[in-house]
This record gives structure tokens, C-alpha cells and sequence, in this order.
């Protein structure tokens, strides 16, 4: 039987935590009520209360708990950055989810035993970069974007000790993450400084007698039919008029699921399955984690062998993006 990569499931607030655990997360990410991390919206995320019941959950079961400080410091406020920091020893977490340099560098500093983990965020698509983080701060794990293929992860794992950590099921990003200053645009936020992609108070939704209008500060992101489920707007999933077409013009509603491809992760030696959607519902978080645990469990057990279930697909399927699902960059057979 070979090593069971680890999963990693999304916390959005305790529920959430709560649900991840009792489905079969080995760990659960948090963040905190404040642009610190990359999904500061209203509602979301953990005060101090909450965090340490949270922690404590996780740990009496066997279980990890992350904290994600991954968006970047702003000029002249640092010191809310290293507070987080401070925050989550605190708290007793496992290991920080960071992108800033800079705040990597405080924490190996300040708590030299802490374990860091690279964010998405932080960009590192190559094991130089990774490396040169593991040789400057001692990072432990980087969690790569979504833009490379099975092959091009295979070839970063074989060029570092380093943790590999990738994305198996959730929204996907048309940018390669840590990049992306498109809502900036649109509502002078971006989401690697402040943490939100379309902060909810630029969102603006617009019932119409025959339709739905969406806008992202004033500026129209889509239309929905009377029954057509409305999604979130976000510029780089919004539907516009290119040469008297209207389409979506950068990347559909879609959401990676590699549950055909679980089998090759193991292979090439991944330390971690990760599952977007802290921003989602508990439901979310209990039908995915429930359907990766045991889909990870049966191609651990018999690689040559595994069969996707249609219970599994059934149960992703209903919370996909667009009700549809992509391999996305891992399958770039042309590469």
C-alpha cells in the first residue's frame, strides 16, 4: 500500500472545520478575521474564540491545523502581518500558509520551529524558486499553482525535498496565483494585498423582470436567465461582448477535479491533496472532503486497479463551478 497523500481541507469558520474533520480531513486551513489571508470576506474566517475552539478540535482527533497569512503586507502595516504570525504560535497551529518574503523571514526569525509552508500565492512554479526558499527560510512545503502539467509537478518534485503540495478539487484561476491584480481594476482591491477577489461590498446584484444583473462595482459582469444559477462575479468569469459576441471571453465556470488523475499523484511522490472553497458552505466542505478521503483511500490501496465511483462524482458534480469539471493544466498532453 503506498503513502496516502495528505488531505487537505478548506475551514472557512468552525462548522466548517468541524465538518472537514469529521469527514475525513488530515488537515484543515484557517485564517483570520483580517486582510492576512486571501479570503477576507464578511462572514468568514476565525477570531481568537473561535480559532482556539477550532484548534483544539482538530488536535484532540489527531489532527493539523494551518493558518493561512498568504496575502501581502501593505506599506507602513507590517506589523498586523507578524501579529497573525505571532496569532497562530499562539494558538498552537501547525504550520503558517505564507507568501510575503518578508513575513517568511520574520517567522524563521522570531520562532525558528515553526513550520512554514509557501503559499500559492507566492508564485513558485519551478524548484529553484523553491529552493531557494527552503535555503533562505526553511520552508518545508509549497502548494504550486494551478497552471502546470502532471508531468511539469513530477519534475518538481524530482528536483527538491521540499513538500509538494497541489490543488485536487475547486475553483480554478485563469492567472497563475499571486499574480493577479484583475479586480483590482474594477474595485482598486486586489486580492494579494487585501485579501478578497471582488470584495462582496463592490458586488452588486440587480433583479431585472426577465433576468439577473450582476455587477462588480457598477461595471456589468453578467446576466442570468430566470433559472440559470448565478454565480459569483468575478472578472475573470464574467460573460462580455467580443466582436458582437457574448461569451465568456477569459474562462468559464468550471472547477478542477482530478480524481481520475490520483493514482499519478501518488506516483510521482506528492506530499498533499489540497481542497479549495473556504469561502463556500460546510455542505460544500463535507460533501468534498467525504468523496476525496475515500477516493485517495481506494487508489492508495490498489492504484492499478481504481475506478472512480459514481457516488464520487455524483457528490462533486453537484458542487462544481458551471456544473461542469476540468483536469485543467494537469492534462496538457501536447507539453
Amino acid at each position: 500500500m503506498q503513502k496516502i497523500p495528505e488531505l487537505v481541507c478548506p475551514a472557512g469558520n468552525l462548522p466548517a472545520l468541524k465538518t472537514a474533520i469529521d469527514n475525513g480531513a488530515d488537515t484543515v486551513y484557517m485564517g483570520l478575521k483580517n486582510a492576512t489571508n486571501a479570503r477576507n470576506f464578511p462572514g468568514l474566517n476565525f477570531d481568537m474564540k473561535s480559532a482556539m475552539q477550532g484548534v483544539s478540535y482538530a488536535h484532540e482527533r489527531g489532527r493539523q491545523v494551518l493558518m493561512a497569512i498568504n496575502t501581502f503586507a501593505q506599506a507602513g502595516q507590517s506589523e498586523q502581518w507578524q501579529k497573525a504570525i505571532d496569532t497562530a504560535v499562539q494558538l498552537g497551529t501547525d504550520a503558517v500558509i505564507v507568501a510575503d518574503p518578508a513575513l517568511m523571514a520574520y517567522a524563521a526569525d522570531k520562532y525558528p520551529d515553526l513550520r512554514l509552508h509557501m503559499s500559492v500565492q507566492g508564485s513558485a512554479t519551478n524548484y529553484e524558486a523553491i529552493n531557494l526558499m527552503k535555503d533562505l527560510f526553511d520552508i518545508r512545503r509549497v502548494v504550486l499553482p494551478r497552471v502546470l502539467t502532471i508531468d511539469q509537478v513530477k519534475h518538481v518534485i524530482e528536483h527538491t525535498d521540499v513538500e509538494i503540495e497541489v490543488f485536487g478539487f475547486g475553483s480554478l484561476c485563469v492567472m497563475v496565483e499571486g499574480r493577479c491584480i484583475l479586480s483590482s481594476y474594477a474595485t482598486g482591491e486586489s486580492p494579494n494585498m487585501q485579501g478578497v477577489c471582488s470584495p462582496a461590498k463592490s458586488v452588486r446584484w440587480e433583479q431585472k423582470p426577465d433576468r439577473m444583473d450582476v455587477r462588480l462595482n457598477h461595471i456589468l459582469i453578467d446576466q442570468f436567465n430566470p433559472n440559470e444559477p448565478a454565480g459569483y462575479p468575478t472578472l475573470c468569469k464574467g460573460r462580455f461582448e467580443v466582436n458582437d459576441e457574448t461569451y465568456y471571453a477569459l474562462e468559464e465556470p468550471t472547477s478542477l477535479n482530478v480524481l481520475e488523475m490520483l493514482p499519478q499523484l501518488i506516483d510521482i511522490g506528492v506530499s498533499a491533496v489540497k481542497i479549495e472553497g473556504r469561502q463556500r458552505s460546510p455542505i460544500y466542505t463535507a460533501q468534498v472532503t467525504k468523496a476525496m478521503r475515500q477516493a485517495l483511500d481506494a487508489a492508495a490501496a490498489d492504484k492499478k486497479h481504481f475506478r472512480i465511483q459514481p457516488a464520487w462524482s455524483n457528490a462533486l458534480g453537484k458542487v462544481s463551478e458551471g456544473s461542469q469539471t476540468t483536469l485543467g493544466a494537469y492534462s496538457r498532453p501536447w507539453k
